[in-house]
């Protein structure tokens, strides 16, 4: 075989290499449909209602946004805010492949998507739900991969005499939490958390409320308007634990 023909050859072959990495690298197009069911997984941890951030950031606008860059957001890693990164089809993929390698040191504590397929239908949900328009109502629900354990916000102002704590009280390794309806509810000290939420869906001043949780109904979760008043409200007082049980 001439020297021409092996260069023609091998010149084909690089060809096809490069045409096969570009088929290969193009994105794949998603189903936003199957996105929705997909965000139900990131649910738990990012809203889509504008502003309303919980662990993470709300998504609502996220196309086309700098990361780190959300202002109501405050709690960015310094590594998210310096990267630069503009959120779209690309970096978004990169990023659901594997947070970590993207871009080092964030605090992203989720670990990453492998399958192309999903995270292509999940990018699709999100550049609908993210650019401004309505999501569709998989993306809202419970179910999926988290098993209904996406947070349903409530406007904690407005919850009836069962959720409003008028009394808590501690003793030994429990606590006992009395609400507006006359009833109380004791709970192992391990069990019950304390929270606030400062938000304009947050409870009262002073008039903090009280959320189940857990799957057996023996975990609840109590939210105050303000932190310095969950040592103000709590009381250490051993009393008519006999009543209580």
């Amino acid at each position: 075989m001439s020297m021409r023909i092996l260069l023609a050859s091998f010149a084909l072959a690089v060809v096809g290499i490069i045409a096969g990495v570009g088929a290969r690298a193009e994105p794949l197009s998603g189903d936003a449909k199957q996105g929705a069911q997909l965000y139900r997984a990131c649910a738990a941890c990012h809203s889509l209602t504008p502003d309303r951030n919980m662990t993470g950031p709300s998504l609502a606008g996220i196309w086309g946004r700098k990361a780190g860059s959300l202002k109501s957001f405050e709690r960015y890693s310094p590594a998210l805010k310096a990267s630069n990164v503009v959120w779209g089809e690309n970096t978004l993929d990169q990023w659901l492949k594997s947070p970590a390698q993207f871009i080092p040191n964030n605090h992203m504590t989720f670990t990453g998507i492998p399958n192309a397929r999903q995270r292509a239908d999940l990018i699709a949900f999100l550049k609908e739900a993210g650019s401004g328009q309505p999501p569709t109502a998989e993306g809202q629900g419970g179910g999926g991969m988290m098993g209904g354990m996406a947070p349903q916000f409530h406007d904690l102002k407005k919850l009836g005499l069962d959720r409003q704590v008028r009394a808590i009280r501690i003793c030994h390794d429990s606590y006992f939490v009395t609400t507006a309806n006359g009833k109380t509810t004791p709970f192992w000290e391990a069990n019950l958390r304390f929270k606030t939420d400062s938000s304009d869906t947050g409870p009262l001043r002073g008039k903090p409320v009280i959320l189940p949780a857990g799957m057996m109904g023996d975990r609840a979760s109590v939210f105050f308007a303000a932190p310095e008043e969950i040592s103000q409200f709590i009381k250490h007082q051993c009393r008519g634990e006999a009543h209580d049980q």
